[in-house]
């Protein structure tokens, strides 16, 4: 074990023992540790036995794919999710993304591009200095009150008025953000995209769709109030409510 503190935990799930391996070296020379998996069946194993930071998912592996491995995971976790995968096409970034990644990066791929991406990932999830923050609201947090939800900037937490948290993924969490920010005004894709950190991402880009898609399924598990996030056809998205801020 190396006296260097760990940048955070990657578990690699891919059936390509050379790939992995690849990773694996690249990425602990960079200061993570890893693990590694041939299929989500052995996932589940390393998973039981420690929590990763980050997943780095394959699609297609014999013995189970990928899109439902990711969709168990984010059933029971929020740990952060990059897909891989040798298609690459628009569909399979969608589906990815429907079934709760929070990134994808179709092979092949330069590591240093799939660094950068871990990286940014991994800030969005946990920003730095912000890991060991308390998880009891202190007098100090500012909050946003809208609808029945109540959202901490300081601790990237989002949870109904009642206390109830509301497990969101990093991307999940800064359009939630950004939407509290501009309340009953339109939010255009580019500014979503903007705000989500998905610079490949482009105005027309059906990720951003299925993003704010798994943003509104989240919230209305908790609110009665039809339409929180509505759509201007040709221009963006608006959160239709009122927000107040306090401390």
């Amino acid at each position: 074990m190396s006296a260097v503190a760990s940048l955070g935990s990657i578990l690699i799930v891919d059936d390509d023992v050379a790939l992995r391996e690849t990773l694996a070296d690249f990425l602990e020379a960079e200061g993570y540790d890893t693990r590694q998996a041939g299929s989500p069946a052995e996932a589940r194993t390393l998973m039981a036995s420690a929590a990763a930071d980050l997943l780095l998912l394959d699609i297609n592996m014999p013995g189970g794919d990928g899109l439902s491995y990711a969709a168990e995971i984010r059933a029971r976790l929020t740990t952060p999710i990059i897909m891989l995968s040798g298609k690459g096409s628009m569909v399979d970034r969608v589906v990815g993304l429907e079934v709760g990644a929070d990134d994808y990066l179709p092979k092949p791929f330069e590591l240093r591009e799939l660094l950068a991406r871990v990286r940014a990932v991994l800030r969005r999830a946990r920003p730095p200095g912000e890991a060991a923050a308390p998880a009891s609201t202190t007098s100090v947090d500012r909050q946003a009150r809208f609808d029945k939800f109540v959202l901490t900037p300081s601790r990237r937490d989002l949870s109904t008025a009642s206390g109830i948290p509301v497990e969101l993924t990093g991307a999940e969490y800064n359009l939630a953000a950004a939407l509290v920010d501009h309340p009953n005004r339109i939010m255009s894709r580019d500014a979503i995209a903007d705000a989500t950190k998905k610079d490949d991402w482009d105005a027309f880009d059906r990720s951003i769709d299925t993003l704010v898609s798994r943003l509104r399924r989240k919230l209305s598990q908790h609110s009665s109030t039809p339409n929180l996030i509505q759509t201007v056809r040709g221009e963006g998205y608006v959160l239709a409510c009122e927000v107040r801020w306090s401390q």
